[in-house]
């Protein structure tokens, strides 16, 4: 079966889709995206998902072009061909997109602003418990994105030099560092544990504030597991008992060598383990049975 995407009002298959070479998001780079990750065709925290991309679109100063009621009855209209495609996979990862559109080549605005809304499905195939319960490794490097990372910005260069620079040392990801101080992975949060206490970068501009994150920080406060928030110096980060890499696609990875050295004794943690299990039941209890 051919896969369905969604492009300017039409549900077609993804061999006829296609975008003028104008268009500003080719062009530029000027859009924003979500990825959204759906469990037994449920998407996983969608009213948040949707408020993050208008919050993007606000900070590019592009106007949503639907509301979230549009959104949602498009995103579910989308899931039913794709899930019929991709009936061996249980879940989908849908990615969303929205350009300033097609206009002359100049940086400035366009007078008239024509969104280009995409939207494809692809199976979401999380990490095996092999990998789990090995642990992954990671390299590390100087943060040298933009101030404005809070923007879930297609222009996305930075961050694939960055992915690929783990990619050349056979690692997961890279974990970076802004003037010393702990910011994100490439293409995922991380997070840190010391003493017990999870520790958790602040969603600031130099941060994608990752629903994942948001979901971890519930689900620590919810279980009693200590939590601190702050700037994380990287000698404090090396050194730490656990580390973690998180997002959509990962959920909750540990990190056991970083740059070549173990993270501790070089093991998934405690914490992670305890974490990981209450993250499953939340899976299974809520995100399977609540869009």
């Amino acid at each position: 079966m051919t896969q369905t995407v969604y492009l300017n009002g039409k549900f077609l298959p993804i061999e006829q889709a296609y975008v003028p070479v104008l268009d500003r998001g080719f062009i530029f780079g000027d859009g924003v995206y979500e990825v959204i990750p759906v469990y037994s065709g449920h998407p996983f925290r969608l009213r948040e998902h949707l408020k993050r991309l208008d919050q993007s679109l606000t900070a590019i100063r592009l106007p949503n072009p639907h509301d979230a009621y549009t959104w949602e009855r498009l995103i579910r209209e989308l899931l039913v061909p794709n899930m019929a495609c991709s009936s061996e996979y249980k879940d989908i990862s849908l990615y969303l997109q929205v350009t300033r559109g097609p206009a002359p080549r100049d940086h400035a605005f366009p007078i008239e602003v024509v969104p280009t809304v995409f939207m494809m499905c692809s199976p979401l195939v999380t990490p095996s418990a092999a990998i789990r319960e090995q642990g992954v490794a990671a390299v590390s490097a100087d943060d040298f994105r933009w101030d404005r990372c809070d923007i879930k910005a297609i222009s996305l260069l930075p961050n694939v030099l960055l992915r690929q620079m783990a990619v050349d040392a056979s690692a997961v990801e890279t974990v970076l560092f802004r003037d010393g101080i702990l910011t994100e992975g490439a293409v995922s949060n991380i997070f840190a544990v010391e003493n017990g206490v999870i520790l958790a970068p602040p969603k600031d501009n130099h941060m994608l504030p990752g629903i994942t994150y948001d979901l971890i920080l519930e689900l620590a406060e919810a279980n009693d597991i200590p939590l601190e928030i702050g700037h994380f110096e990287e000698v404090r980060i090396r050194a730490a008992d656990e580390l973690w890499t998180t997002s959509s696609a990962r959920e909750i990875l540990p990190i056991t060598t970083l740059d070549g050295k173990p993270i501790a004794g070089g093991k998934p943690g405690p914490v992670f383990k305890r974490m990981y299990e209450i993250y499953q039941n939340y899976k299974q209890d809520v995100m399977r049975t609540v869009g």
